[in-house]
């Protein structure tokens, strides 16, 4: 849990640092690349949304960890490990593409963007499996 929440906290720091360079700093670089700047945008987005999104998970693990079971813990916390790998191969890809990185580099987005979707599915198949109801 330890290794999850730091690498959490250190991957939405580096969504913010990453949002704010490409606002200031890369913005004459991103728009000599064809949709640079929107690509960017992109990747910022789905960066800090599944940032906060595997945080939320594991704060809610390490917090209430006594009432849910060791099974669905774990789908949980693989959930939260999916979406930090997609933040890496989806948001990362798209940065390098942003700024006019290798062409290979776009087979990579679809992975990170699978990544993205298993840990939204794991979430569902934890909660469904919990038998959480509406308290």
């Amino acid at each position: 849990m330890k290794y999850l929440l730091t690498a959490t906290g250190l991957t939405g720091l580096l969504g913010v640092a990453l949002g704010a360079f490409g606002a200031h700093a890369l913005k004459p670089v991103l728009a000599a690349v064809p949709d640079g700047l929107e690509i960017w945008h992109t990747a910022t987005l789905y960066h800090l949304v599944h940032a906060v999104a595997a945080l939320a998970v594991l704060l809610t693990l390490r917090t209430g960890h006594e009432n849910i079971p060791p099974a669905t813990q774990r789908l949980f916390r693989a959930a939260a490990a999916g979406w930090l790998a997609g933040v890496w191969l989806f948001s990362g890809s798209l940065y390098g593409l942003a700024l006019g990185g290798p062409k290979w580099l776009g087979p990579v987005t679809p992975l990170g963007g699978l990544a993205l979707l298993t840990g939204w599915g794991l979430v569902a198949v934890a909660t469904w499996k919990s038998g959480a109801d509406n308290r």
